[in-house]
Order: structure tokens, then C-alpha cells, then sequence
């Protein structure tokens, strides 16, 4: 197939777009850049320069693909809720370049939109439209594109993680690091779910090739790792004091990562494993932390 990869050069797009090419498909990777433009020609895909802030460019590009993987998203989780709606623009833009087709456009989110209650586990049957998580914009657009006609699936991410980058951990060591303490929320048993960035580049690749039209799919391997033990390794590797601060306090501590940092958001991924036959298999989030070079990771 020719797959239309947005984010061909980020953190998880660029561990997809060899996985696809290793599966013999054709690629067609976003760029910002002329720089990025040429890492994608030299993954051995076809560059194409678009952004997240031109949702038209992004569906012109689309419309000439089989298939449409998107996996580009704004990071500054300080302007997270603008972040998601931009999101959930573009979602909206490449389901228009799709609809009236069978073509897969296989969309990314996040796995709190499955928690069915407080305490359990996310899952992939569950999502509420009304769920004040911003990200709930990302699904509500894959779910409208459907409705009008577009193939669209969502596979869900926990923290992923490697040994340079562990999504929202990556911005709390680097409070840690400033503010000379790792803390966690209360006693820290509020649990976080976790996997390999190789892992969840492999599940792309899974859910493209036995797309399911309405499906979710939970990028999961660690179901419930709790926080202490999150902080823990964050505290051994920068070298600095593991403490429990008041919800109160975390707010003053963490900044715009305060609405993160107490969450409770473990998830199951027991039907996408079955369905997809997908076998995470590692490292940890805990080995990887491990692995870190924190010194070099402060540069």
C-alpha cells in the first residue's frame, strides 16, 4: 500500500515509517522541514512537506495514499486543549480526503478516554463522548469522519517510552531536575501504563494491515505501574531526594503538569492483543528509566 505517515519524523511516526517499509509498503512521510524532509528521503520514503497548522495541505497529501497513518501531534502539553483541537481539525481534514472509500485512516489518541470508572481499567470498548479530557477531540473527529463515510480506527498510547524519551515522564524529570525532588501525589499509588516505542510502532503497523473500521486498539505492554515506583527511578537516576507532596502543593511543584501528575490512568490492552496477536515484548518503562543518560538527556 502507499501509506500517507504523518509525524514520519517524530518520536513514534519515525519508528513506524521503517516498520511499514520492512512490511513492503510505500511511504509517504510529512516533513516541517527540508531538513526533516531529508531524514524521511533517507529512511528510504517520499517526503512530503506539511504541518499540523495546514490541515488542507495534510488532506491533498492523503488523498493520494492508500492508506493515511496519523501520528503527528503538538507536544506542548503547557497548551494541551489547543494542542487537541488542533488535532482534532486535521483528523477532520484527512477523513474528508478519505470518505466514500475503504481506505484506512488509522488516527492516535490516548487511553484515559477508555477509563469506564475511577480505579479501573481503561478499556477498549469504552469511550464517552462527553469526557472533559481534551483529548476526547482527537476521537470525536475520528468518530464524525466516520460518520461521514471515511474507514477510521484509533489506536489509543499509554507513556512511550525508550531510553531518551518517556512521553509525560520526560517533562517531570525535567522539573525534578530543576527543582532538586522528585515527588509523587499523596502515598503514589495511582498508576500510569506504559510501552516500548518499537512496541507500539509494530501495533501501527498490525492495526494498518487488519484495519477494522470503529476500532480501538490500546498500544499497552505495562498495564499498572504505580507512580512511586515511577518516581522512584526518576529520583535514582537524577540523584535527588523521592518525596510525597499534597495535591495542594503539586499544583505550585508540577505548573501546567499538575493535572497529570495525580491521575490515575492504567489500561488493559487484552482485546487488542488478541485481536491483533500483538506480543509486546520490552524493555520496561522502569529498565528503560535505568537506562537513561541523564546527564546527557539535560544537554
Amino acid at each position: 500500500m502507499r501509506v500517507f505517515l504523518t509525524g514520519a519524523t517524530g518520536f513514534i511516526g519515525s519508528r513506524v515509517l521503517p516498520e511499514l517499509l520492512a512490511a513492503g509498503h510505500h511511504v509517504i512521510g510529512t516533513a516541517r522541514s527540508d531538513a526533516g524532509a531529508a531524514r524521511v528521503a533517507a529512511a528510504g520514503a517520499e517526503p512530503f512537506r506539511g504541518d499540523l497548522g495546514d490541515p488542507d495541505g495534510l488532506a491533498r497529501g492523503a488523498a493520494t495514499a492508500d492508506a493515511v497513518i496519523h501520528t503527528a501531534f503538538d507536544h506542548d502539553f503547557s497548551r494541551f486543549a489547543a494542542a487537541c483541537a488542533q488535532d482534532g481539525r486535521v483528523i477532520a481534514a484527512l477523513g474528508d480526503a478519505l470518505a466514500g472509500s475503504d481506505r484506512p485512516l488509522l488516527i492516535t489518541s490516548g487511553v484515559p478516554l477508555g477509563l469506564p470508572a475511577p480505579g479501573a481499567y481503561a478499556r477498549e470498548d469504552v469511550f464517552d463522548r462527553d469526557d472533559p479530557i481534551p483529548r476526547v477531540a482527537s476521537e470525536r473527529a475520528g468518530e464524525e469522519a466516520r460518520e461521514r463515510g471515511a474507514s477510521v480506527a484509533v489506536v489509543r498510547l499509554p507513556q512511550v517510552h525508550d531510553p531518551v524519551k518517556q512521553g509525560l515522564i520526560s517533562p517531570m524529570i525535567e522539573i525534578a531536575r530543576e527543582k532538586g525532588v522528585a515527588p509523587y501525589v499523596g502515598d503514589g499509588a495511582n498508576r500510569w501504563c506504559a510501552a516500548a516505542v518499537a512496541d507500539v510502532a509494530r501495533l501501527y503497523v498490525r492495526a494498518l494491515e487488519r484495519h477494522e473500521s470503529g476500532a480501538r486498539w490500546h498500544a499497552v505492554a505495562e498495564e499498572a505501574i504505580a507512580m512511586r515506583d515511577i518516581v522512584a527511578a526518576i529520583g535514582a537516576g537524577l540523584g535527588v531526594p523521592v518525596v510525597s507532596m499534597t495535591a495542594d502543593a503539586a499544583a505550585a511543584h508540577f505548573g501546567w503538569m499538575a493535572m497529570f501528575a495525580g491521575l490515575d490512568m492504567p489500561a488493559s490492552s487484552a482485546v487488542t492483543r488478541a485481536r491483533l496477536d500483538w506480543v509486546p515484548t520490552g524493555p520496561t518503562l522502569i529498565e528503560d528509566l535505568a537506562r537513561m543518560d541523564y546527564a546527557t538527556a539535560a544537554a
